[in-house]
Parts: structure tokens; sequence; C-alpha cells
């Protein structure tokens, strides 16, 4: 098998196999921009399509590709199991000693041909364990756990802060992002709600929208008050009580205090915020698999949980710029339910959002379910991509066959619905039929071996054992210095004083400025909020400012006017007088003019500057972006270029095949009527007259001579297709040459 699968922007996927015998005929690789018009992966039990999809996960790290991963059952948190040496000791902590034990052998046993299974499978398809370790080192695996400890939980409460501004100017997606949040809630308390007509989705929707409009972050307990309190007397044209009495919302109201007063909803208050960005690339810039596992949830917190994290990857995505090349990947295993034919759960209008728009991005949808009649084949007709397992009932066929006529239609290709039944009908295990509307036709192929071990669903101990990344840094707090007396010190008239924490309190100075940084060359030009902070102590003189240092506003957002109680504090220089805080202002405007830079990151070679106040893996990521567009282009331009070439050198080599195989046939043909005039002629020889032997003998040598002729035809037929075959190689050596330059 042609194991050259290491292709820019290219999936390999497997092995295409001839429709009729199945006899492999080389690698099937899947053009990554291929996948923005989403994919869908149906297959029954048994059929490897767990194995397929998350070969496709593999090949989306391995190519920089970021991937949130929706997991249902628990299989996806395989991902983290990559063993690139392959020994035995790697595959025993995973292994199941139950197994082990049906088939009578010890966990030492099972583990050792398990690791050699999954040699030889690599090896089988082209691949080595080197390949492994490039899967490592190109992404991180992380398995997030809303509602549990067991991997990194997720705080769902920060899911109700204020949208981004960029979010306001687009009607649109504002309500469905107050739309989702408000369905998502009720659907936790078993409200199925529907928006335009349940009383309390509107309420819901009005509190939300109102803080949010503000600009406020609103946390659970604060929106059940509201419930009870609400801001306001009016929704449209009734009163507030003739529209939702107060009994009936303090019933709503306690109904959702129940979340919060539960103990299991504490793990809901705790982990980190549900921020895409920071979902999808590590603090440095590095892809990540941000597995999801959500086996552990009940149906309706798994409802809740999938709405909520939709809808922020709608909000994330309407914030990026568009794209022709891959962004992300959304992946969602065993989708049955989340995107049913007739029914509209809180997860279904988030989920068509970026099956109708994700494209313009750069995000691709992938969706998988072995239940074919429970999807919206409607909804599943913006997929470009089927991959299609065995199928367990004539009606999951009659379905699929539906689906993809809706989806052929839909995109104006023409659909050949009995070739495609035929197809179906005969896979076996692990091999698909793919439907690519970017083909010209549909693809039988076998699924290549999975680079992580497929140990079937993990366990909540399992997935514990996994262990976390280190925690993201964060800044540490500013410790209060020096220590003093119970007495107040007296601070000149006209300077206003603040107190933060208790105890032992120390002097400082506090200025806010609002500072302009220009930079045309970057197309810089920001106004922004500065805060600083200058220790004192009783020795400090002259500029008050010198050793002063700039801090986030929320340091001391909760200073108070009123001093605690039972503090202690340090005295104020002498310095510090009616006369030196006339200057003040001076020394803090000279102090941030020295001092209070703004750091841009740029990358000069392709024209990137960050963005003022832009976090650093924000920024690495769009550069990722910028870089695999670059390739993309570089790439297409190069196909451009090279692909007239090797059609006409394969077309010509194709024909000098042809050449040769009619001439090996010609002379087979002729080799056979020379034996029989030879034969003829000696036999008339022996038993016939001396005239009719001269003639046969001179038939013979002209056949004799006619045999050599085209024995000289083949060789120069042969030599014309190798020279050819030779000319196509050095133009495809001379393309992966120019391809690794794009590489480097």
């Amino acid at each position: 098998m042609d194991t050259d699968y290491e292709k820019l922007g290219s999936f390999y996927l497997g092995t295409e196999l001839d429709p009729a015998t199945k006899s492999p005929r080389g690698p099937v690789m899947y053009d990554a921009r291929d996948l923005t018009t989403h994919a869908v992966c149906l297959g029954m039990t048994g059929s490897g399509k767990t194995g397929l999809c998350l070969a496709l996960i593999e090949e989306a790290l391995i190519d920089g590709v970021p991937v949130i991963a929706i997991d249902p059952k628990g299989d996806l948190a395989n991902l983290a199991l990559t063993f690139p040496e392959l020994r035995p000791a790697d595959f025993a902590p995973w292994v199941d000693p139950a197994t082990a034990q049906r088939e009578g052998v010890t966990v030492e046993q099972l583990s050792a041909s398990t690791a050699q299974r999954w040699r030889e499978g690599l090896e089988a398809s082209g691949q080595s364990p080197d390949r492994i370790a490039r899967l490592r080192s190109a992404a991180e695996v992380a398995i997030y756990t809303p509602g549990s400890e067991a991997g990194i939980p997720v705080s769902l409460l920060r899911s109700f802060r204020a949208p981004p501004a960029a979010l306001a100017d687009d009607a649109e997606a504002w309500r469905d992002r107050v739309e989702a949040a408000a369905s998502g809630l009720l659907s936790l308390i078993g409200v199925a709600a529907d928006p335009l007509r349940s009383r309390e989705h509107v309420l819901l929707s009005q509190l939300l929208e109102g803080a949010w409009r503000e600009g406020r972050d609103i946390e659970l307990a604060a929106l059940i008050q509201q419930v009870v309190k609400p801001p306001f007397t009016q929704v449209g044209a009734f009163d507030l009580e003739t529209f939702f009495p107060a009994k009936d919302r303090t019933e709503l109201a306690l109904q959702l205090n129940t979340l919060i007063a539960s103990p299991s909803f504490a793990a809901w208050t705790r982990g980190e915020p549900l921020e895409i960005a920071n979902l999808l690339f590590t603090r440095d810039g590095k892809p990540r698999a941000a597995v999801m596992s959500i086996a552990h949830l009940s149906d309706a917190e798994r409802m809740f949980f999938v709405t909520l994290l939709l809808q922020e990857i709608v909000s994330w995505m309407r914030t990026q710029q568009g794209t022709s090349s891959l962004r992300a990947i959304v992946f969602m295993d065993e989708v049955m339910g989340y995107l049913p034919p007739t029914a509209m759960p809180p997860s279904k209008k988030p989920m068509l959002t970026l099956l109708k728009q994700a494209r313009a991005f750069g995000v691709g949808m992938v969706v998988a379910t072995q239940n074919p009649v429970d999807l919206d084949y409607k909804a599943l007709s913006n997929a470009g991509t089927w991959l299609l397992g065995r199928l367990q009932t004539e009606r999951d066929k009659a379905r699929v066959l539906e689906g993809l006529e809706g989806a052929s239609a839909a995109t104006g290709h023409a659909f050949d619905r009995n070739a495609m039944e035929t197809l179906l009908a005969g896979l076996a295990p692990r091999q698909f039929v793919m439907n690519n509307v970017h083909d010209p036709q549909p693809t039988v192929l076998q699924s290549r071996f999975a680079l992580s071990y497929l140990a079937g669903p993990l366990t909540r101990a399992q997935i514990v054992k996994l262990g976390k990344p280190a925690p993201r840094a964060s800044a540490p707090a500013p410790a209060a210095n020096g220590v003093g007396s119970s007495t107040r010190p007296v601070v000149p008239s006209g300077l206003p004083e603040l107190f933060m924490g208790t105890g032992s309190l120390a002097p400082a100075l506090v200025g806010v400025a609002k500072v302009h940084y220009s930079l045309a060359k970057a197309d810089v030009d920001v106004w922004t909020d500065v805060t600083v902070v200058a220790p004192l102590t009783p020795e400090s003189a002259g500029d008050f400012w010198e050793n002063a240092a700039v801090v986030d506003r929320s340091t001391v957002a909760s200073a108070s006017s009123t001093a605690p109680d039972a503090a202690t504090f340090a005295a104020v220089p002498h310095a510090l007088n009616a006369k030196t805080i006339d200057k003040l202002d001076d020394g803090l405007a000279s102090f941030i003019f020295r001092s209070g830079t703004l750091s841009l990151r740029s990358v000069p070679s392709l024209g990137l500057v960050s963005r003022p106040n832009e976090a650093e893996e924000a920024f690495r990521a769009r550069l990722a972006m910028a870089l695999r567009e670059a390739r993309d282009a570089a790439v297409a331009k190069l196909k451009s270029k090279y692909q007239p070439k090797l059609d006409a050198l394969a077309s010509k080599h194709r024909t000098a095949l042809d050449r040769v195989e009619r001439e090996r046939s010609q002379a087979r043909s002729t080799t056979a009527d020379s034996a029989i005039s030879v034969g003829a002629s000696v036999l008339g020889a022996i038993f016939g007259g001396r005239r009719s032997s001269i003639g046969r003998a001179a038939s013979a040598a002209r056949s004799v001579s006619k045999t050599l002729g085209q024995r000289g035809d083949v060789a120069r037929a042969e030599e014309s297709a190798a020279k050819l075959e030779t000319d196509l190689r050095e133009l495809e050596a001379e393309l992966e040459a120019e391809t690794a330059a794009v590489r480097a």
C-alpha cells in the first residue's frame, strides 16, 4: 500500500477499496477544507464508527486543528491513551480485567497481546509508532467533566455572564444567546418551554437581557431572586401580575432554588469558565482536544450543558473573521435526542445555526450516531460529507438514502440511489462509504487503525487516573506590608481615603488615568483605563510614584470608604502633605508616560499584530489560523501549478500501459500462429509433397519474423511506459519538495 499520507491540509482516513472486489487501491486522503461543509457518520454497533471518528480527530490534531468533542458515552476520552512505545505496561492499567478472566489469561498477558495487536494494526495501515509520538507532541488532550471533579470541572454559572460587546451589534446572535440560556436552565428543572409561548421562558429571557444589556453578569442566585421580584412591572401589553402572578413566580423560583440548594450542584459552580478560546488552545498556543465527558450526567443535565456549550461556540464563532480554511472542529458522538426530526429541544437551535453558518467561519461540525431514524435529515442536508458504515435495518438504510438524496439536491449534485444502495449492502466492519460532495463519486474505504488505544468507555475512576493538565496561572493578590498602631493616621485634606482588607493596613497611593495609545502602522487607536498602586513608607519623599506598579482595576474595586474594625495602621510619610499632593497628578502622568507601555505581539512576516489587551493564547490562535490560511493558499497554488502536468502525464502513462497490454496480446497471438505454422510445415515435410512443404516453410518463416517484430513492439511500448512513469515520479517528487518547503 502507498503510505505517502503526510500531506499538508489532508487527513489520512484509511485505504480505498475496489467497490466490487474490496481489494485495496491506495490511501484515502480527505481535504481538511471539505470539513467546513460538515460531516455525519452513521453505523450500527460494531461497524467501527468510533474508530473512524477518532481517526478523523487524530488527523485534525496532527494538522494543528483544535477540536471540541462532546462525549455522551465516554469513548472519546480514549484520545488521551496514546503510547508511542507500545509497551505492554502502557496498556496494562487500561485493559479490562473481566476480558482477561473470560479469555483465561492474566492481565499482563492480555496487555502484551493488546500491545502486539496495536503494533500490527498500525503496520497494516502503513503507520509507525512515531506517528503516535507526533500526535502527542502536536496537541493536548484535556478531559472536562461538568458537574464532577473527576476531570477538569466546568463552572457553568459563568455562562450567565454578559456576552461580549461584539455580540450586541448582532441582533440574531444576541437573541439566540438569551434564548439558549433560558431554555437550557428551564430544561434542567424539567420545563419544556416554547420561547414564544412559555411565560417562564419569557420572564427569564427578560431578566437575562435586562442585565446583559447593562453589561452586568448575573449569578443564578440573583436571577432566582429577580424571578420573585423582577425589576420591571410590565411584560408586553400586560402588567406583570396579570402575565405571571407572584404566586406562580414564587413556585418557579423554588424549583430553580432546588438547583443551588442541592449539594451535587456545588460541582457546577467550580472549575474553569466555559470560554471557547481557552478550550481550543493552551496558553502557549498548542491546539487542544477538549473532550466534554457527560456520561455521568442525567438527561436533563446533559441537555442543559450541551445547549450552553453549543451557544457559547456560536457566540465565539460570530466574533471570528471569515476564512475558507478549517479553524476548528465541533464533534458530537451519539447525537440522538439532540437533533431530532420533529421535536425542538433546546440543543437543536444552536446546532442548526452551526450547520447553516459555521462554514463561513471555518468551523466544521461533525455528528455521529447509530440510529439514523432519530436524526433530522433536513438539517443534515447541510452536511457535505457522509461516512456510512453497516446499518442495522432496511428502515435505517431507507432513511439514510433519503437523507443523501436531500443533501445531494441541496448542493446540486446528481445522486444514484440504486448504486448507493448496492454499495451499502456489502459493507464489512471498518468499511465505510464516503459520499463527499467535493468528489466526483462515492468512495469505499477501510478505516485506518487508530493511534489512540480504544479501551471503550472510560469510567470516572479511569478519568481521575488520567490526571489533569496544569491549571492556568493566575496573578497573585497584592500583599499588605508594614505594621503599625490602632490609631488611624491623618492624611492631607483633599486626598480621599479607601480601605482594603482587614488586620494590618499599609498606606499606598492609588492613581487612575485614562491613557490614549496610537500607532497607525499597527492599526492601534485605543483609550484605556490604567490603575496604578504606589506603596508608601515613612521614608517616601519626592517622586511618590517611583515604585508604583500598574495593576488590574479589579485589585482595588473592592475598596471601601469605611475603615475596618480592629485594624492597625502603618504611618503615612510626612512628605505627603498639602503642598506635595498638588503635584501628584503631574507625577502620575509622568510615571505613566515613562512606564505605561502597551505591549503588542507581532509577526512581521504575516503582518500580524496583537490587539490591545488580547491574551497571548488568543493571539497565538489567530497566528495559527493565519499560518493555516497561508499554507492552504500556498498548497492550492502548487496544486493548480502541478495538477495539469500530473494529469497529462498520468493520462499518457495510462495510454502507454494500454498500448503495452495491446502489444503483449498481439505478440501472444502471433506467437501462437507462428507455432502452428512451423508445426504444419514440419508435418508437411514429413508427410506431404515437396512443393507444399516449401510453401508452408516460407509461410512459417514469415510468421516467425512477424513474431520477432511484435516482441520488439512490446519492448518499445514497455520502454515508453517506463519512461513516462519515471517522468511522473520525478514531477511528483518535485511537487513534494515544494510542498515540504511550504511545510517548513
